[in-house]
């Protein structure tokens, strides 16, 4: 089974045929150089390689027989619908970083991206569903409120009359183009005199009828407040009316309303202002959650200091700096954009990319990226992307589309909220009408208990406690280097009970060298070496780099000693490589290829076991009949690598060990950092099927891999971890969680992170139910006022708000 993983979410479209569905290592792996195909691409690896079959399979569906309710059949596309929600359904305007494109063509249809700035919450994004759901044309709707936009997928031509209807319902839609897609959208703030003054008459209604002043006052001080407070309020409520839709605005409308008509004029006015109040404070929260990622954006200067055609330097915009340009750096300067140092020195705080502060020497022919800081020398580089293209700007991005990758408990509350409000607008018609008639009761009585169920009614609380407390957790993450690609992994972190993990670059540090070089036959060493060196060198693994970089001719500059070239190539998945050098074939790999050969002998495969058993990896250079010699290459173990197992183990989590590497040397690497389970000699298929092992009952399994080797497994794992995404484009676009650097620890910082996150959940989703049932209780015992039902609702959107934006300072 594959998962139909890395749906990119700027894709997540749902489409439907004719009715709109809308829900909303050491070791011996010598790898050829292959396309990425744009996914974790294999190795051809002599010890395990990945076969083309399984580079695709990291494809989104965490297949899972497993309980975990991912849902990503391509469900989790689609619920972009609401998550990230609420501005306190205020429209708070945030900046949009991503580009937006206006239109662009597909299979099914045109697909366009809209920018509704007033749809900051579900209430408004349920409107234009509905809205939108059955028009004709109309093939897929896919919601972002953090971003506030719409995407729709519709037949050509379709569009003047989606944005008719968008505007239709009091919205203002834009079709940006891909250039001001990239710019800051802002709205003037709004004056709070308004609400003050609102405030103060209904504290004068309420006076006014305390001291038993004239009826006429306290209704007029009572219709000002409702003026100044409650406008936006009735506009959305009687469009949501209109259109056959009970959200909270048209709920509060209708009960204030009626409060008026029962001639209670200060409550009314009161719970206007307090609803209108909280809706503000709320905004505000929210858009803390909102920019917390955003914010990252401004730890990238806007000006650079770029050498001019005549030699000159000049500071200019960021964003006007071409690719290929020189910039100088100096001393404490953030940098600007990412590049390559073409001269100078310095040590650089990588801190805003990897979450490690401790600095990076960098030199001539390194990697510098934007937002990091300069800590001291001063350097020159060479841009390698575009503000939009950053490593950076890209991180920020992935994170903004994540968020509208809903998490089971959301999706959950969503499912919830659609039955519970009905229920309890029924029940409040129930209460209004039944007791009157039935038992003889004062219609005033009960209309006004039935007024207050209904501002209950709204769940607020319940649908905004879940997106605020995962677009938080998500922030957090990312300013720790740990970009997770949406809050179902987020969510999933919490059940991890085993881990496996790829050794080479991810235990060890992936930078092996050559420690011993014994050749077999009469024939000088020299030779031998040339001929690995050839073979090794068409590969890109690190025990490859190693045997070709050990190869340097010893008599620099004699022809005898040049690397040859290299004839009918070929990759041996799982066992090495293989080709023709001088006219002779040669073979490359590991003991398994030597003894499925037929070429190993007792002596060898002794020799082969001892350096083994020493934690190194043997690769065999073979012709058609005999082993020529035997090559030792020896990884070293990443210093947190310990510290990391240890973490894990205390957090109730085993680990796992898949190599590609013989057995020896797994369990001697296992040995020395303290690995529960070490499997070696391990093909593709043998670790898909060990991690399909480990999940056999159901436990939830992670794999950590380098991000480019591993792929069928980490396709298959419950949670696939690409270590050291820094800089790599595929591990951003296609990891579920990708660690910016090397830094193993950073998975049970994961962890820890994903409980904290669900404890925070839980916290929000119980107190948002118990506060509803309270005060429906209260209700219907005669005790309930508005002022409570504004609580119940207002208040504890505030206290779960509050509550979710804990994370950030985690």
């Amino acid at each position: 089974m594959t998962r139909s993983h890395r749906a990119h979410p700027a894709d997540s479209v749902e489409q439907r045929p004719t009715a709109l569905t809308v829900e909303s290592e050491h070791t011996p792996e010598l790898g050829v150089r292959t396309a990425e195909h744009h996914r974790h691409a294999s190795h051809h690896d002599c010890g395990h390689s990945h076969s083309h079959e399984h580079e695709h399979e990291h494809e989104h569906e965490h297949e899972h027989e497993h309980e975990h309710e991912h849902e990503h059949e391509h469900e989790h596309e689609h619920e972009h619908e609401h998550e990230h929600e609420h501005g306190g359904c205020c429209a708070h305007e945030a900046p949009a970083l991503a580009p937006l494109p206006a239109a662009t063509r597909r299979a099914d249809g045109t697909q366009t991206t809209i920018r509704i700035m007033q749809m900051d919450c579900p209430t408004e994004e349920a409107l234009i569903r509905g809205k939108l759901g059955d028009m004709t044309g109309v093939t897929g709707l896919s919601f972002n409120l953090m971003q506030r936009t719409l995407t729709v997928v519709h037949a050509p031509g379709a569009e003047p009359a989606i944005l008719s209807a968008i505007r239709s319902l009091g919205f203002v839609p834009e079709v940006p183009d891909a250039a001001s897609g990239a710019q800051p959208v802002a709205e003037p703030a709004r004056p709070w005199w308004p609400l003050a003054l609102a405030a103060l008459a209904a504290l004068v209604s309420e006076a006014a009828t305390w001291f038993g002043v004239s009826p006429w006052l306290a209704g007029g001080c009572a219709g000002l407040a409702l003026a100044l407070s409650g406008l936006s309020t009735y506009r959305k409520g009687w469009i949501a009316i209109r259109n056959g839709n009970l959200n909270i605005n048209a709920l509060m409308s209708i009960a204030v309303t009626g409060a008026m008509i029962l001639r209670q004029w200060p409550e009314a006015a009161m719970v206007m202002v307090l609803f209108a109040l909280a809706e503000r404070i709320e905004a505000m929260s929210l858009d803390r959650a909102r920019n917390a990622i955003r914010s990252l954006m401004k730890l990238a200067p806007e000006n650079a200091t770029v050498q001019r055609g005549d030699g000159s330097w000049v500071s200019v915009e960021a964003k006007t700096v071409p690719i290929g340009a020189r910039v100088r750096v100096a001393p404490g300067e953030r940098i600007a954009l990412d590049g390559e140092i073409v001269a100078g020195q310095s040590s650089v705080n990588q801190a805003p990319i990897t979450g490690e502060s401790l600095p990076v020497d960098k030199g001539p022919g390194d990697a510098v990226f934007a937002g990091t800081i300069n800590e001291a020398g001063s350097f020159e580089y060479r841009v390698s992307a575009s503000t939009e293209g950053t490593t950076l700007a890209r991180i920020i991005h992935a994170v903004e589309q994540a968020q509208g990758n809903r998490a089971p408990t959301q999706r959950f509350v969503d499912r919830f909220a659609r039955v519970y409000t009905p229920i309890v607008f029924a029940c409040a018609l129930l209460v209004a009408v039944a007791p009157p008639l039935l038992a003889g009761g004062a219609w005033r009585e009960w209309v006004y208990r039935a007024l207050v169920m209904l501002v209950i009614a709204c769940p607020c609380a319940l649908v905004i406690s879940t997106p605020v407390t995962i677009v938080s957790g998500l922030a957090a993450a990312a300013r720790r280097g740990i970009l997770i690609k949406g809050g179902v992994y987020l969510e999933e972190g919490r059940k991890l009970r085993w881990l496996a993990l790829d050794k080479t670059g991810t235990i060890t540090t992936g930078a092996p060298a050559l420690t011993d070089f014994e050749p077999q036959a009469g024939v000088p060493p020299a030779q031998w070496r040339r001929i690995a060196a050839a073979l090794a060198g068409r590969s890109d693994h690190p025990v490859s780099r190693a045997i070709a970089g050990a190869a340097v001719p010893v008599h620099a500059g004699h022809d005898d000693d040049a690397i040859p070239a290299v004839d009918s190539f070929e990759a041996l998945p799982g066992r090495g490589v293989a080709g023709v050098v001088d006219g002779k074939r040669y073979w490359l790999g590991n003991t398994r290829l030597a003894r499925e050969r037929g070429c190993t002998t007792q002596a060898i495969a002794l020799r082969a076991e001892e350096l083994e058993r020493l934690g190194r990896s043997v690769v065999l250079l073979m012709d058609e009949t005999n082993v020529l010699a035997l090559l030792a290459v020896a990884d070293t173990i990443k210093p947190t690598s310990r510290a990391a197992l240890a973490q894990l183990h205390a957090l109730g989590i085993r680990t796992a060990m898949l190599t590609g590497d013989n057995a020896h040397t797994a369990r001697a690497i296992a040995a020395e950092v303290g690995i529960d389970d070490a499997r070696g000699d391990q093909l593709p298929e043998d670790k898909l099927r060990a991690i399909d092992s480990l999940a056999a009952d159901g436990t939830a399994v992670g794999m950590v891999g380098d991000g480019i080797n591993d792929a069928p497994a980490l396709a298959r794992a419950r949670i696939g971890f690409a270590m050291g995404a820094m800089g790599s484009d595929a591990a951003i676009e296609t990891a579920d969680v990708a660690l910016m650097d090397d830094d193993l620890r950073k998975i049970p910082a994961f962890v820890r992170l994903s409980r904290s996150t669900y404890a925070v959940l839980v916290q929000n989703i119980v107190f948002a139910l118990t506060i509803k049932v309270i005060f429906l209780a209260l209700t219907l015992a005669g005790l309930g006022t508005m002022w409570m039902a504004v609580f119940a609702d207002a208040g504890a959107s505030l206290i779960v708000v509050a509550n979710g934006l804990r994370l950030l300072r985690r």
